[in-house]
Order: C-alpha cells, then sequence, then structure tokens
C-alpha cells in the first residue's frame, strides 16, 4: 500500500513549484478544455477561492484512522491533503487543475510536508487508481454532470485497500432548494442514495445521509446541505 505510482498518465507537480502555461498544459494533458480551463480560472487567484482549512467532515471521519496511504479525489488546492498529510498521511492528490495543484504543492511546502504529498493533474473522469491500495480514499465536493459521477465513485471504491476506508462530501441535491451556496445546476448535485448506487456491493457502508454545514455570510450564518457517505472494506 506505499506505492504512489499511477497508471493514469497524469502530470505530477514538483513541490512548491508553479507552472504557469496552464492552458497549454492542459492541452498536452489532453484534459477537456470545459474542465481544465474553468478550474484553472477559478483558482488563478492568489489567495484560495475556498479555504485553506481542511473539510470538517472529511477531517471528523478521519479523526480515529491509523494514518497510511490516502488518495485525495478532486483536490483542488490542497487543503485536504495537506492537513491528512500533517497528520501523518501519505497522499495522491490529484485534480483536473493544474493551478490548483501548483497552490496545493505550495501549501504543502509552506506547512513542510512536500515530501509527503503527491499531486497529480488529470481528467477525474477517466483517472484509473490502483485497485485495494489506498487505506483512505476521499471525495470532496467533487462537481461533475452525474452522468460521469459513478465510474468515478465505482473507480475510487475500487482503489480502498482490505481495512480501508472511504468518504465522500458533496453537495447534496436538496441545496438547491433548502440550502445555501453550492452549483446551481441540478446536474452538478448528487444525494447519498446516488453515491450507494453507484458504490454498489463494493464496499461495507457506515453512514450515509445529509449534514448541515454553517456557512458564515455576510448577512449572517446561513447554513448549507451536504451529504456525507462513509464506508469500508473488509480487511
Amino acid at each position: 500500500m506505499n506505492d504512489t505510482s499511477t497508471r493514469s498518465g497524469g502530470h505530477r507537480t514538483k513541490p512548491g513549484v508553479c507552472t504557469t502555461d496552464t492552458k497549454s498544459r492542459a492541452a498536452t494533458l489532453g484534459l477537456p478544455m470545459t474542465e481544465a480551463d474553468d478550474w484553472n480560472r477559478r483558482y488563478a487567484a492568489e489567495e484560495f477561492i475556498w479555504t485553506a482549512e481542511a473539510n470538517r467532515f472529511l477531517m471528523a471521519e478521519v479523526a480515529n484512522l491509523p494514518a497510511g496511504v490516502a488518495l485525495d479525489l478532486a483536490s483542488g488546492e490542497g487543503r485536504n491533503a495537506v492537513r491528512l498529510a500533517e497528520l501523518g498521511w501519505t497522499v495522491r492528490a490529484v485534480d483536473f487543475s493544474e493551478v490548483g495543484a501548483a497552490k496545493g504543492a505550495v501549501l504543502a511546502n509552506a506547512h513542510q510536508v512536500a515530501d509527503k504529498v503527491d499531486f497529480v493533474v488529470a481528467d477525474l473522469r477517466t483517472y484509473e487508481p490502483e485497485r485495494r491500495q489506498f487505506d483512505l480514499v476521499a471525495i470532496v465536493y467533487l462537481q461533475i454532470p452525474q452522468p460521469a459521477l459513478a465510474a468515478v465513485i465505482a473507480r475510487a471504491a475500487a482503489a480502498v485497500a482490505p481495512g480501508g476506508t472511504f468518504v465522500l462530501v458533496a453537495h447534496d441535491a436538496a441545496n438547491l432548494e433548502h440550502g445555501y451556496g453550492g452549483p446551481r445546476h441540478p446536474d452538478m448535485l448528487y444525494t447519498a442514495e446516488q453515491v450507494l448506487a453507484a458504490l454498489g456491493n463494493e464496499l461495507t457502508i457506515e453512514k450515509a445521509g445529509q449534514v448541515q454545514r454553517p456557512v458564515r455570510t455576510p448577512d449572517g450564518v446561513k447554513v448549507a446541505v451536504d451529504c456525507l457517505v462513509r464506508a469500508h472494506r473488509a480487511k
């Protein structure tokens, strides 16, 4: 489980090194321009567009897990990968965006865990991690259309090692009408039930449902509705 090589053909960043020619790099990697360019534009600002703090739900789910080898899919700007590395995990962080990965590498450098995080730029819709190799597989706020989602979740589940854990956090479909923020397109939202359908019988489900996430805004605290799924593979 210590093998963090990839069969995906994705491009790795170097720790602390930021590549600026993002459009040509995305084309070279064969990434869909609608995905790679969109996220590269979002992450282009120097500051973090979300937060540098790790996701609260993910951190709660891994709090009692022994550190091992983790796969962070849709790693964005690296906040979760870096925090996992600080907790002792060796992490492979995979995302569409080279800009996001480069910012994550800088963050890892700043937190002195650059040697613990391997940032990989790849199309998550076709990325194939090694089967049964990761002690933790995390997917946090992956935003892709529904038709592509099930296959990504299935491959993620297959990557969980014996005794390993799968954690997914996403904008729940109910957030569109009953929550704050998040994507406005229904096809980018999903439910715990849809995640369970994609998982099939691959893993043992521990929890699956909605969770509420307080969001501070200029108008006070709002509540977002997320879905949370945790599962494991028997040893």
